[in-house]
């Protein structure tokens, strides 16, 4: 009887460590659940490292595209107390594929804040800056594109549009996106608020303040009080935009 105890004992927490290590596992190993694919998200940008875990970086909340088990992130590592620099990660069935920070690292105010990906070869991602400062930024994608700078001026925050290779996050080419005041030439404020694609061109939807630019990148006549809902359809290689439009703008 005694032996038979003991054994009752030994078999009752044998099979607690077993349940406790298949729990581990499964924790472990199990990739995160995507109920749909999304294709486009816009957002306020959110902070995070290429060190955190997929799971802590979904608690965040920010813009994220996703296929499948695949899925992309956008956002900023904050750097210094008044200075962030874009983030961009990936991840298949929850582990790590690549993670670039390398985008823009000068003292720009840089935030990742948009994603589109068709979930095969097309991925663009959208970017904010404050203005041009000594160093590695878009401008070094953006030559021959459709605005290939920041523009004169400093301070307003406008956006970049890179094009991005899905399968290593190479920057292949950007163009800057950004409003142009129409008294002294000098750069305004632009936010994107989203991004579509029809196979050829990608359109952009986003808040201009006074004034948007049209297709020729001069700026627009308005009337009326800014900001302006403002579409701009660009070629895929972001070297010219087909059309440019606003309410009350022409």
């Amino acid at each position: 009887m005694i032996y038979s105890h003991k054994l009752q004992k030994y078999l009752a927490a044998f099979s607690l460590s077993v349940v406790l290590v298949a729990d581990l596992v499964i924790t472990q190993k199990a990739p995160p659940a995507f109920a749909q694919t999304v294709n486009s998200s816009i957002g306020n940008g959110v902070t995070f490292s290429c060190n955190d875990s997929e799971a802590t970086i979904i608690a965040k909340n920010g813009p994220r595209v996703v296929y499948g088990s695949t899925a992309i992130y956008i956002g900023y590592q904050q750097v210094s107390s008044n200075n962030k620099n874009p983030v961009t990660i990936r991840f298949n069935s929850g582990i790590k594929s690549w993670c670039r920070t390398d985008y823009e690292t000068t003292n720009d105010d840089g935030t990742g804040y948009g994603l589109y990906w068709d979930g095969g070869n097309v991925l663009y991602g959208v970017y904010s800056s404050t203005g041009s400062q000594t160093g590695n930024d878009f401008r070094r994608f953006a030559t021959g594109r459709w605005l290939s700078s920041y523009g004169s001026g400093g301070g307003p925050k406008v956006a970049v549009i890179a094009r991005i290779n899905p399968a290593n996050g190479e920057v292949d080419y950007a163009t800057f996106l950004t409003a142009k005041k129409a008294d002294n030439g000098q750069t305004n404020s632009l936010v994107v608020q989203n991004l579509s694609w029809n196979g050829t061109n990608l359109t952009v939807q986003a808040k201009s303040w006074w004034t948007p630019r049209g297709a020729n990148t001069n700026s627009m006549t308005c009337t009326g009080s800014s900001p302006y809902q403002y579409t701009a359809v660009f070629t895929g290689d972001l070297t010219k935009v087909n059309s440019a439009s606003a309410p009350t703008c022409s």
